[in-house]
């Protein structure tokens, strides 16, 4: 077991290559630039050749649409071939020497660049972001270039888990030499991705986007990568940095308690060993708000004789083969167990309160090509740009859309002209889909919502999966259970072997395995009862000083995008300011109430103009009285502006 333990000798953000080893043979450049994005590969050639007119003219891409990556750029067959013969020259030289590998892009040239690649206007402002998340330089290199702030060692931080957002705090503490100590009550890293083992699990962001811009992973096996890969990335990046020896495994905390003459914090937590009280003083929060699950309080669960679980606990030990198998819930955990367990299910029953959309998604299902890897692996930026195309089009690009406009006329429909749009498209493909089936189907699985008020769900062949003679979809609520039956709102009995609850997370109830006790005596759940988080930044809270929060409330980026880059954000502001504290010697920073206030009637203003607050829908991003309580309603590049640097003055600031 460790315990506290500072970071000598451990720099984990330490860069990407800008120039990874090229070594790959000309037939083996050959095959692989054969199946290269063309897109990507032009943005290649026109930074190695610092010759912009790659991307202008006859070779200019055609417009990315969609979830397309649009491979071909649109170009024709001979002037696909001369990208690669010009590619291929230029590779050659730099591997044999000839030709030096020109620096990365200038923050204000990256977004024409990826304008002209993408076929549409990528705004200015995402230059920096851009260049951090390609790798072209740190989120803190220009704060901390190699020196650690003065007096950072004097500090203790508790890192509540080891999750993703756990592992980007750490390897940021370790950076700055600042001493911590994580507290994971599992025996893994991983978090959310540690306990969610179900059948086909995996991410439904690309991978190449899903991962830390300081560690990044261009060799993925998947567009779409499974749970065994990136839980394997993760424990890969805690190994790598070095950090699990700051990690005291099979540790639960039970709660933490702020001290006002010590100004620190007392952190009671229990192990194997019993349980002891850490001193900190700051604690981060990083147990996401997907880590406990919603299992419906519903009669006859007791009179069961099955097997019963959720999916985020899933026993491995029942056989489904040939089994009568039951998911309850039709969201996106229930999209990817259902067409993994029904080849050997006996028959599986679908029980659907809510229809869901589903987005057509070509790379959803498709393997990493061999060579696109060795593109990725080898080739100076091609990895770089791939993930810069992927940050625009999966992520701020689609907000604007969200925006429910008072003069649209189909307000029961959409929210606006291009959401309409969006529903036509999705309408027409899960349409196109249901083939001979849709006059039997289309009500049951087109939804009647707006496209997004619920969370758009990424194609896993699932209308293929649901129209199979062994699948079928309930669209009845469940209202309980008998010896072998679940039982719906119709009064039918549905004979069944095995019950799985794909019910989702109590999301809303943030922060609920532990009690924390600010300055005034009451605790984040007086503050916010069940269900009504609230936070300045999504990241601390009035009354509960050097307390920070990642993946706090309003911080889920549910209009598309890399949880991980808000993850990033989060831990930037947090840490800079612990530097600040300890820099200036300070004892406590406290956000100010009236600064929260602001902050917070800001969000929920900006959010009753999103489609998430659409009437007559409901969705996990909402609380009960239709507060939205977990999507942020800020661009990803607002929120890094917004937490990029800390300001002091909207803190009650103590000294030593």
């Amino acid at each position: 077991m460790t315990t506290e333990a500072t970071a000598d000798a451990v720099d984990p953000i330490a860069g990407r290559p800008f120039s990874p080893p090229l070594t790959a043979s000309d037939a083996e450049l050959e095959t692989a630039l054969a199946v290269a994005n063309i897109p990507t590969l032009l943005l290649v050639i026109a930074q190695l050749t610092d010759d912009p007119t790659w991307l202008e003219g006859p070779f200019r891409p055609t417009r990315t649409v969609a979830l397309n990556d649009n491979d071909t750029g649109g170009l024709s067959e001979d002037r696909q071939a001369r990208v690669r013969a010009a590619a291929l020259e230029i590779l050659r030289d730099i591997r044999d020497g000839r030709r030096p590998i020109a620096p990365p892009p200038a923050d204000e040239r990256i977004a024409p660049m990826l304008s002209l690649s993408l076929g549409e206007e990528v705004p200015a402002e995402y230059g920096a972001l851009l260049a951090e998340e390609g790798g072209f330089r740190l989120r803190d290199e220009i704060d901390w270039p190699g020196a650690r702030p003065a007096r950072a060692d004097t500090m203790h931080v508790v890192v509540i888990g080891a999750g993703p957002s756990g592992i980007a705090a750490a390897a940021a503490l370790a950076h700055l030499g600042i001493r911590f100590t994580v507290l994971e009550r599992n025996e893994s890293v991983g978090g959310v991705w540690n306990d969610n083992t179900y059948p086909g699990a995996g991410v439904d962001t690309p991978a190449h986007l899903y991962s830390f811009s300081f560690a990044p992973k261009p060799n993925w096996t998947r567009y779409y990568a499974k749970q065994p890969e990136v839980l394997d990335y993760f424990r890969s990046v805690a190994e790598r940095f070095g950090l699990r020896r700051f990690i005291r495994f099979g540790t639960s905390v039970r709660g933490t308690v702020w001290q006002e003459s010590t100004q620190t914090w007392a952190v009671e937590i229990e192990s194997a060993a019993g349980t002891e009280t850490l001193t900190a003083d700051a604690v981060i929060s990083c147990v996401g708000a997907l880590n406990e699950p919603a299992i419906p309080e519903l009669p006859g669960r007791d009179e069961f004789g099955g097997a019963m679980f959720h999916s985020a606990r899933w026993d491995h030990s029942v056989d489904l083969t040939g089994k009568r198998v039951a998911i309850i819930g039709t969201g996106a955990t229930a999209m990817q167990i259902v067409p993994a367990i029904a080849d050997r299910t006996e028959r599986t029953l679908v029980f659907q309160r809510t229809p869901q959309w589903v987005v057509p998604n070509g790379n959803y299902l498709r393997d990493v090509d061999a060579g696109i890897r060795l593109l990725m692996e080898q080739v100076p930026y091609y990895a770089s740009f791939y993930r810069m195309r992927l940050i625009w089009q999966f992520q701020d690009k689609l907000l604007a859309t969200l925006r429910r406009d008072p003069e649209w006329p189909h307000q029961d429909r959409s929210v606006n002209a291009a959401n309409d749009k969006h529903r036509a498209f999705l309408t027409k493909a899960m349409t196109e889909q249901l083939g001979a089936d849709a006059a039997l189907l289309h009500d049951t699985v087109i939804p009647g919502y707006p496209p997004y008020s619920k969370r758009i769900l990424m194609d896993n062949e699932w209308i293929a999966t649901i129209r199979r003679p062994d699948v079928e979809l309930i669209p009845q609520r469940v209202s309980g259970f008998d010896a072998g039956h679940v039982l719906t709102a119709d009064g039918t009995r549905h004979r069944a072997d095995v019950v799985v609850f794909a019910t989702g997370f109590q999301s809303r109830k943030m922060l609920s395995t532990f009690e924390v006790r600010g300055r005034d005596g009451d605790t984040l759940r007086d503050r916010w009862g069940d269900d009504d988080a609230s936070a300045y930044l999504g990241i601390t809270v009035p009354g509960f000083p050097n307390f920070f929060i990642v993946g706090g409330p309003q911080t889920t980026p549910a209009h598309g995008g890399s949880a991980l880059l808000q993850s990033e954000c989060a831990v930037t502001y947090i840490v800079r300011t612990l530097v600040r504290m300890a820099t200036e010697n300070l004892s406590s920073v406290d956000v100010r109430a009236d600064v929260a206030e602001r902050y917070n009637a800001r969000v929920d203003a900006e959010h009753e103009q999103l489609v998430w607050t659409h009437p007559g829908t409901d969705n996990w991003y909402r609380n009960a009285k239709g507060r939205v309580v977990n999507a942020i309603p800020w661009r990803l590049v607002d929120y890094r502006a917004m937490t990029e640097e800390p300001d002091l003055s909207e803190y009650v600031v103590r000294r030593r």
